[in-house]
């Protein structure tokens, strides 16, 4: 059986699209989002078959301004992949391709003048979080320390929850938005539960060869 362990999550929110995390809860935009994505994606019928096999306290009756217990995501996931054979961490990095989407629809000032991924995701914790805590002051985020070298980034998640698989798939959203030939690596750190982890993002070019994959 899959656990916290094994899943990680993602966020749109018509406020900002954000992980918001509150002592084991979390925002039911992060809820509705992820029911609104397997709606579009892959039908009606098998969003409601998710919620049903979830066994949710609501039955999947959420609210974009409710707070719900995080396990019922990590639930809905892992009764997701059950009903589409997909494997859970490539259905939460989904998840965070469609959050960033969601991010660039909803607010486009956040890239103004800014042309490449190297230059914009150092901005989610200098700038972004600042803006969530203002409308959500006790919510709790993700940390995300980036430190740069030349042409490379180095991005150090680190979250109560179990969420790296959703940071790698808003990552990967973003490399892909901006058209950079960029290498993503990701390292899993500490008790490599998906709680912290290490994303390397470099320039395809000075990817040594034996990374390169066949």
């Amino acid at each position: 059986m899959m656990t916290d362990r094994s899943v990680t999550a993602h966020v749109k929110s018509q406020h900002k699209v954000e992980l918001i995390v509150e002592e084991g809860v979390m925002k039911g935009i992060v809820f509705t989002e992820l029911i609104e994505m397997v709606e579009e994606d892959l039908g009606i019928e098998i969003a409601d078959r998710m919620i049903s096999g979830a066994k949710t306290s609501n039955d999947g009756s959420y609210t974009s301004v409710g707070t719900y217990d995080h396990a019922e995501l990590i639930q809905l996931v892992i009764s997701l992949s059950a009903e589409t054979g997909i494997p859970v961490p490539d259905l939460v990095q989904a998840f965070g391709k469609h959050l960033f989407a969601r991010f660039h629809e909803l607010y486009p000032q956040f890239f103004a003048g800014i042309d490449s991924a190297i230059d914009f995701l150092p901005m989610v914790e200098a700038y972004i979080h600042v803006e969530v805590r203002k409308l959500y002051p006790d919510a709790e985020l993700p940390s995300f320390q980036c430190e740069t070298s030349g042409e490379m980034l180095s991005m150090t998640y680190q979250s109560k929850r179990p969420f790296a698989d959703l940071a790698e798939g808003l990552i990967a959203a973003c490399i892909t938005h901006f058209g950079d030939p960029i290498d993503m690596t990701r390292k899993d750190l500490g008790a490599q539960d998906g709680t912290q982890a290490c994303f390397l993002l470099r320039p395809t070019s000075d990817v040594p060869a034996e990374e390169v994959a066949v």
